[in-house]
């Protein structure tokens, strides 16, 4: 049972709260495990055996003999983007054809109060029809009201002819590291990739209220699934100006590790002035990104998709655009968080980081999401120190598809024990809002290589999987430390912030397959409670 009670002090040393009667996986360097801690001021003064004996508190939290962690910390996700989706988004994930995503639309019209229309997360791949689909629909269903959906990667958008009007995209548009798909002279809507942003720029900004609105929304989700910490890919210098004014406010309480877009406003508020480090928000790395997704075909590939012939993919800009970002990074001491899907971008992003980091080094650069990456690639992680940084679930969703975009090339995609092992450490993250925000798929992902039905059998590429502690680590220490946090939090220890979370069951001893359906029970940021299931 567990118990949250005050107490009166005695002449022991004096503490704020006391965790007793518990299962402490502390996540440190040796993986010890510990009944007990103390805590004062917000952070972790003692943990070990019977803290009771040493410490009196004015509050214990009696575990119940429940499993506490160090709070989850997702290594790559979009909170910014995912809050503003709250918002003004209809959700179109786990649709089924493109007609239940245009009824899905229509439904969210009635309440929507935006002049756009906009929706996210529908999956061709997902469909009994798998070709992307036109705009003919959209047309016809709304008119001259505009209309833009997003596929759950953010790689590719379908938009209706009003949409492309006040965009001002026609026949005779160009776009660089992107595509606006055409059939014979008509435009189909369909955008990959760059050519999205010219209608992104032309839709409407959310207001002040309504942005501070959807991260309060984002934030209340994250710590309902124990996210305590996380790095928020790729905002602008007003998407991190909110968060550090709402963390200031005592508003958003989570860690936040902001990186930046490459913009010429971030470079002088932000990467001219050198890296960030505070407990609450972190400012130490760029987003860049080397191609699209594999899913909308615009991962780059070094030869043909297997079930598209005449298509590589999609190159969002050339080696000399890399050169210039990380002779920047490297002049200002920051870090670069580079999307690279194919083996092809990956081989690009290997070769120009090699060029600047010269061999071992500390700086943690990053490759995100490193899905298919050559074997005569890999050592290239461990020979300069490159970070991969990794989304368990990625591979559980594209696993029923992947084989068929890839052919044998598949077998080294999402190697996730094999990259680990380069540098001995991988961050691990979600991508939400593109996979759920919930860590514990993360998990039980990377160490099952199943889906929630317990597909397949044996697991995807299982020799690829992680062990239980890895899979911990990589969300909560090697996370911590892959944003250079790692004397802040990632581990429960004496002198980091008390940040943990008690879950209703063990996810280091259960079942492989109770562990989707383990819930948290408990989050505490700072010692102090931000979320009780009730």
């Amino acid at each position: 049972m567990i118990s949250l009670s005050l107490i009166s002090c005695s002449n022991k040393q004096k503490a704020d709260l006391l965790v007793v009667n518990a299962v402490i996986y502390t996540a440190d360097s040796s993986f010890s495990v510990a009944n007990s801690m103390a805590i004062r001021e917000g952070k972790i003064i003692y943990i070990g055996k019977d803290a009771a004996e040493k410490y009196s508190a004015g509050e214990i939290l009696d575990a119940g003999g429940k499993a506490i962690f160090p709070g989850f910390i997702d290594a790559h996700c979009h909170f910014t983007g995912y809050g503003d989706g709250l918002i003004r988004w209809a959700d179109l994930r786990k649709t089924s054809s493109w007609n239940e995503v245009t009824d899905r639309l229509l439904q969210f019209e009635k309440r929507a109060t935006s002049p756009w229309l906009l929706g996210r997360g529908w999956d061709q791949n997902d469909w009994e029809q798998k070709q992307f689909p036109d705009n003919r629909i959209l047309d016809s269903l709304f008119g001259d009201k505009p209309v833009a959906v997003t596929r759950i990667d953010g790689h590719a958008m379908v938009a209706n002819s009003a949409a492309l009007r006040l965009s001002g995209i026609d026949q005779n548009t160009k776009v660089i590291g992107g595509q606006i798909v055409r059939d014979g002279n008509k435009l189909t809507g369909l955008l990959l990739d760059n050519a999205m942003e010219l209608v992104y720029k032309s839709i409407p900004e959310l207001n002040s209220k309504q942005r501070r609105s959807g991260l309060l929304l984002a934030q209340q989700n994250c710590l309902a699934a124990g996210l305590t910490a996380l790095s928020d890919a790729g905002l602008s210098m007003q998407e991190v100006e909110r968060i550090d004014s709402c963390q200031k406010e005592g508003l958003i309480k989570m860690r936040v590790n902001a990186w930046l877009n490459p913009s010429d406003e971030n470079i002088k508020y932000f990467i001219a002035k050198g890296p960030r480090i505070t407990p609450q928000l972190q400012i130490t790395a760029i987003k860049l990104y080397a191609d699209g997704a594999l899913g909308s075909r615009g991962a780059l590939l070094s030869s043909p998709y297997t079930d598209d012939p005449h298509n590589h993919g999609i190159a969002t800009a050339d080696e000399s655009y890399f050169n210039k970002w990380a002779d920047l990074a490297i002049q200002n001491n920051f870090q670069l968080c580079t999307h690279a899907i194919g083996d092809e971008a990956n081989r690009l992003i290997l070769s120009v980081y090699s060029r600047f980091l010269k061999g071992k080094n500390d700086r943690r650069w990053r490759i995100e999401h490193a899905q298919v990456v050559r074997p005569g690639d890999m050592d290239k992680f461990g020979s300069y120190s490159i970070i991969p940084s990794m989304q368990p679930t990625h591979a559980t969703s594209d696993m029923y598809w992947a084989g068929e975009r890839l052919g044998e090339r598949v077998k080294n995609a999402y190697a996730l024990k094999r990259l680990m092992q380069q540098n001995g450490w991988m961050p691990l993250g979600t991508d939400f809002p593109i996979e759920e925000i919930n860590p514990l798929l993360t998990f039980y992902a990377a160490v099952a290589r199943k889906d929630l039905s317990g597909f397949p059998k044996d697991g995807f590429q299982p020799s690829d999987a992680l062990s239980r502690q890895e899979a911990l680590w990589g969300m909560t220490l090697w996370a911590a430390r892959s944003n250079f946090t790692e004397k802040i939090n990632g581990s429960l220890e004496s002198g980091k912030m008390a940040d943990f979370v008690m879950l209703d069951h063990d996810i280091m001893t259960i079942s492989e397959n109770e562990i989707p359906h383990t819930t948290v029970l408990l989050t505490f940021i700072n010692g102090q409670t931000v979320f009780k299931k009730q």
